[in-house]
């Protein structure tokens, strides 16, 4: 899969990012504040797949979930220093017990990209074409 990013124009910083079939805009979040930086969308994935991840494994253990909101803030404040803190909170509503609330909070913990992001080391080669 291929996901691809152009300049939206010839001014601005604003650029199109392709994934699939869908587009979003993404810019720097400076002045103009077009769509969501890098950053923003590395930390959207997170919390997207926390709440994927919860709401899968929910429906395949028959745990009644309704509602599913994962927030995550993030302290860049030390990122030069190689310290990037993401802070994630997950609130499920339903009839569940707490037993099934500490099953859903270990599960958001192992989502995929929780794993990759903590877990696995990135390789990444950029090429000039």
């Amino acid at each position: 899969m291929s996901i691809t990013v152009r300049r939206d124009g010839i001014t601005g910083t604003r650029h199109i990012l392709k994934v699939r079939a869908h587009e979003i805009a993404v810019d720097t979040g400076g002045e103009h504040d077009a769509g969501p930086t890098p950053h923003d969308l590395y930390d959207s994935a997170l919390a997207a797949c926390k709440a994927l991840t919860v709401l899968v494994y929910a429906q395949h253990k028959g745990i009644p979930v309704e509602e599913i909101e994962v927030v995550v803030n993030r302290d860049d404040s030390q990122e030069r220093q190689g310290l990037y803190k993401l802070d994630s909170t997950l609130h499920v509503t339903g009839a569940l017990s707490e037993e099934q609330k500490a099953a859903l909070l270990r599960v958001a913990g192992k989502c995929p990209l929780h794993r990759l992001m903590t877990e696995v080391k990135t390789e990444i080669e950029t090429r000039l074409v």
